[in-house]
């Protein structure tokens, strides 16, 4: 045999073994998919990709695919659905049915005894987490999904730096993939005065504890254990600044302040102590300094949602929120890419009579999700729900409002990402000038809103959609 000939067979004998090899992990990985709770329209898309395109399905599952992992919720369940001891104040449930669903689903118990108040704009938002840097006795915990490397960024790590020198215990929580650039050298200056930085689930090396797809959503910033902030905005420009800007992101947030603070402290606790491998007991007693004061009668819900939740606190509870309405739904989402019974109970409610409103921005930073929400919305319009467009800008903001009796801030889209897959913390709100003032808000906003223009559907504008609402469960 020549020598051509024999390099040519032994090439052949390998693409055949790894032609075997690939088709043997694309049916365990079909089996480890079928195995998993997730959604039937995620677990079709991602059969889709894996059996017919498994040179490009099974390298993305591997890395993106990644949901519920049994390791990471054993090591982290035991911080997350119980309330703290040192919470005081009076809690009334207000709301049965909600409250129930999610502390049933593995989420913690409600809480009173807060004050609660809204940030509106990114002004008061960045005013709010300076001021509260500055005024913090012995420990500032923030966790952020992006740090940016811009005049925001800069300023909040010089004044988190300037604190660890002055002897407040600072620890910085970034998520990797949101801060590729800033997690390492960007930070040093808080490092060199004695503050803690820790980057979540870093991509690379890979490890079995994570993949790239698993990301920390969340937006939290703790101070002196009683008091938090929660929302939507990252540490950057685009979200916050000392200046009034026109492009920046349209968002929502807002402090907390008493025991629901000491929960959201727990939240963080659970993640810090994961990532940076300490025992809970040291950084729980230096954050939380006695006990939680009662400053208020607003009583809220903190939900923490992700693969370190066995249960969908989060997804059941919006699903409860929206069953649960009688005359009003609000909701207010970035991106609207709901999974079937979400949008179904929408769609009955609208028919029942219900008024069923959803604010989205006219075009998000997202195209293919915009695409994707369009069928999606389309029904609901169909059924009798309103659809409005932002149209001054980016359009950031996540809350929903039901029949005004209860109400969720915090950082998860109304997506199947959020809802299934990140790292998230959300708030539901059961007092009713809190509510009335979240509703405001939303008001307000509409001011800027204008109903959808729908034109006859075009045939590659179609297909896009199509194709976008296909994979709008991978999105």
């Amino acid at each position: 045999m020549s020598l051509f000939a024999h390099r040519f067979a032994q090439g052949g004998l390998m693409a055949h073994a790894a032609s075997i090899g690939g088709f043997l992990l694309a049916i365990f990985l079909v089996a480890r998919l079928m195995s998993e709770r997730r959604a039937p329209a995620n677990t079709f898309a991602w059969l889709l990709v894996i059996v017919f395109i498994p040179w490009l399905g099974v390298p993305l599952y591997l890395v993106f695919g990644g949901r519920k992992l049994r390791r990471l919720a054993k090591n982290k369940l035991a911080l997350l659905p119980i309330v703290p001891a040192i919470c005081a104040g009076e809690t009334r449930s207000v709301y049965h049915p909600v409250a129930n669903t999610v502390t049933g689903a593995g989420g913690f118990a409600p809480v009173g005894g807060n004050r609660l108040t809204l940030l509106l704009t990114g002004e008061q938002d960045y005013a709010e987490l300076v001021r509260r840097i500055l005024a913090a006795t012995h420990s500032i915990h923030i966790t952020t999904f992006i740090l940016s490397r811009d005049s925001t960024g800069r300023r909040i790590v010089e004044l988190l730096a300037r604190r660890a020198r002055e002897g407040i215990k600072v620890r910085l929580l970034l998520d990797a993939v949101g801060c590729p650039l800033s997690s390492r050298g960007f930070v040093n200056p808080i490092r060199a005065a004695g503050g803690e930085v820790a980057r979540f689930m870093p991509v690379l090396p890979f490890t079995s504890r994570g993949s790239a797809n698993l990301r920390n959503h969340r937006k939290i910033a703790i101070f002196d254990g009683t008091a938090a902030m929660i929302g939507g905005r990252n540490i950057a420009i685009d979200y916050m600044g000392p200046d009034p800007d026109p492009t920046r992101f349209r968002d929502f947030g807002a402090i907390i302040e008493g025991p629901g603070a000491v929960v959201l402290g727990e939240v963080f606790i659970a993640d810090w102590c994961f990532v940076s491998r300490q025992p809970p007991e040291p950084v729980r007693a230096e954050a939380q300094r006695g006990g939680a004061p009662v400053l208020g009668s607003c009583e809220v819900q903190v939900i923490a949602s992700g693969p370190d939740v066995l249960g969908e606190p989060l997804y059941e509870g919006i699903v409860s929120m929206i069953q649960q309405a009688e005359r009003s739904i609000w909701i207010v989402t970035p991106y609207f890419i709901p999974d079937e019974v979400i949008l179904r109970s929408l769609i009955v409610k609208a028919r029942a009579g219900c008024s069923v409103t959803l604010i989205v921005p006219a075009k998000s930073n997202h195209r293919m999700a915009d695409l994707a929400r369009r069928s999606y919305t389309r029904d609901l319009i169909k059924a009798g729900g309103h659809l409005l467009l932002y149209n001054a800008g980016m359009l950031h903001a996540k809350a929903i409002v039901i029949d005004d009796r209860v109400a969720l801030v915090g950082s998860p889209n109304c997506d199947m990402r959020s809802l299934f897959v990140n790292f998230e913390i959300g708030m539901l709100v059961y007092t009713e000038p809190e509510i009335a003032a979240i509703r405001a808000w939303i008001e307000d906003l509409m001011k800027e809103c204008g109903p959808p223009i729908f034109t006859e559907r075009r045939f590659p504008a179609s297909v896009a959609e199509d194709l976008c609402r296909l994979a709008a469960p991978l999105l």
